[in-house]
């Protein structure tokens, strides 16, 4: 099935406007042929070791023999279960394609020791991991890896007979993982994180958790030819003059499931987006949302909504200033990258670099060495603690709630992130709507610390008008990092406060709220939130 675009509103007006002048520009046929210069000079470096997502499809498809066949002796070894070690694009790709598929694939893309130690004791003598890094130094994937070795040599078994590496070859990890003698797929290492869905990274996992890799590779195979055209009908063109072509810059993009086949295609278009796109003061917004969120039924005038669909405008006409696509889940994946592409050019920004991840990451090291005596909350109330210069003053959580989102402009947003267990406690993502409620405007949430390497980059390179809500929930039972001086709950902690700190810096409102209880904040905040 080819991808279908149907739009009515700003979107069209951007499509009928933008997409002709991408035509004469050969802006589809130059993405193909990997043309760097498009994006401007200063991004023409990164541009030329970044596109090799646009030949995926024929690089990757020697790999499914060798995925299939190494998934045939796992399970001839006893192996029913699959978990994979990654973060951003290296997770959300697997997930999205196993969770369309059916097929069962733990993903663990946390730094939180109860998600952690689930991960661990759910069928470890049957268990195979995957680790998967471009260059083996993330700090979260090391820490898995590290805790899983330890745990399959404490039940008596090789982790070399149980763990499967996937990175760039000649990487630190890829050394060391060939000499501990590991299982090792090389990825192009001319793909970025976000844009690898379509190569090792996004298909061994799957593959080995029982996907149909052939199909996805033979979905995205079936669109190649006409994202590579210059047409007025090339979705990439058509998708990225609605992501980036509306006048006004429509720059917060509502994502919605609403009958579609795909499972969980909003969270993956999101870290690709805001990575790509966020950066030098601009941006596109992804938000990810539900058929009846506010940002859809009471939409602002900066919010574009997308639906994702089964038959786009088939049987109806499309909601007014609405988009609705729909498409088998391979080809959709490679639209979007190019439309991503596509967007980064008409913004004027590089959709290759992220420059903005690292500042995180350097202030949560800095943490960890420097172990500062943790911060007093400002005060607890209804066993919240609460942090952070913009409640200051204040003595109720509510008054502290009150003091963020009024400083919310009209043009903000708000990000939630939950620096906690996204399986033990999904009730936290109800927060979304409330707050998306009470303010009238967009809501972004996140799942701590997996979308420092994706949306933080927006958060901290793009327009500074989001305000900034942390949820802390320490685990009673913490897990030790092999070879580590810290643990994984002091892991995460530094990786909240790290952000904290740096949003601060940016000139961001940071609220934090550490739950003692879990099931009751969240009760607590909502009646709050109304």
């Amino acid at each position: 099935m080819t991808v279908e675009i149907a739009a009515r509103g700003a979107a069209k007006e951007a499509i009928d406007r933008t997409v002709p002048q991408l035509v004469d520009d050969l802006v589809a046929s130059r993405i193909t042929a990997q043309d760097e210069t498009l994006w401007g000079p200063d991004a023409e470096a990164e541009a030329s070791i970044r596109l090799g997502w646009t030949e995926a499809v024929a690089v990757s498809e020697p790999l499914v023999e060798e995925i299939i066949e190494l998934r045939d002796q796992l399970r001839e070894a006893g192996v029913n279960h699959i978990v994979l070690g990654g973060m951003g694009g290296s997770s959300l790709a697997p997930e999205v394609i196993t969770r369309t598929q059916g097929v069962d694939l733990t993903v663990l893309d946390s730094t939180d020791p109860g998600q952690v130690r689930a991960a661990l004791s759910d069928r470890l003598a049957t268990t195979a991991v995957v680790i998967s890094s471009k260059s083996g130094s993330t700090v979260e994937t090391d820490s898995q890896k590290r805790v899983y070795e330890a745990a399959f040599r404490e039940i008596g078994i090789d982790p070399a007979e149980r763990i499967v590496v996937v990175t760039d070859p000649g990487s630190p990890l890829d050394r060391s993982a060939r000499e501990d003698g590991y299982r090792v797929f090389n990825a192009d290492p001319n793909v970025g994180g976000r844009y690898s869905a379509l190569t090792a990274f996004g298909l061994v996992p799957s593959g080995l958790a029982g996907a149909d890799i052939r199909e996805l590779l033979d979905e995205a195979e079936a669109v190649t030819l006409q994202l590579a055209q210059d047409s007025p009908t090339n979705p990439g063109l058509i998708l990225g003059a609605v992501m980036a072509g509306t006048k006004p810059l429509k720059d917060k993009l509502v994502i919605v499931a609403d009958g579609t086949h795909i499972r969980g295609f909003a969270d993956w278009a999101e870290q690709l987006i805001a990575e790509s796109t966020g950066k030098h003061g601009t941006g596109i917004l992804p938000v990810v949302a539900g058929p009846d969120a506010p940002e859809v039924t009471h939409p602002p005038a900066d919010v574009q909504v997308v639906r994702l669909v089964a038959d786009a405008a088939a049987t109806r006409e499309v909601n007014e200033g609405e988009v609705e696509i729909s498409g088998s889940l391979g080809a959709q994946l490679l639209v979007w990258e190019y439309a991503t592409a596509v967007a980064g050019r008409l913004l004027g920004i590089n959709p290759f670099d992220q420059p903005d991840v690292e500042s995180a990451k350097a202030a949560a090291r800095g943490m960890l060495d420097d172990r500062p005596a943790p911060t007093p909350p400002l005060f607890t109330d209804d066993g919240i603690e609460v942090r952070g210069d913009i409640g200051q003053g204040q003595q109720t959580l509510d008054g502290a709630l009150q003091a963020l989102l009024g400083s919310l402009g009209s043009d903000g947003y708000v990000a939630i992130h939950a620096y906690t267990d996204r399986t033990a406690y999904p009730e936290l993502e109800s927060l979304r709507d409330a707050v998306a409620r009470r303010t009238g405007r967009p809501v972004t949430f996140g799942w701590g610390p997996r979308f420092l390497h994706s949306t933080g980059q927006f958060h901290k390179g793009g327009p500074a008008v989001g305000v900034f809500l942390q949820l802390l929930a320490p685990s009673a039972d913490d897990v030790e990092i092999p070879g580590r001086p810290f643990t994984f709950g002091e892991l995460i902690a530094a990786q909240a406060a790290g952000d904290a700190t740096v949003l601060a810096e940016h000139g961001r409102p940071v609220l934090t709220l550490t739950l003692t209880d879990v099931a009751a904040g969240a009760a607590a905040l909502r009646r709050l939130l109304g």
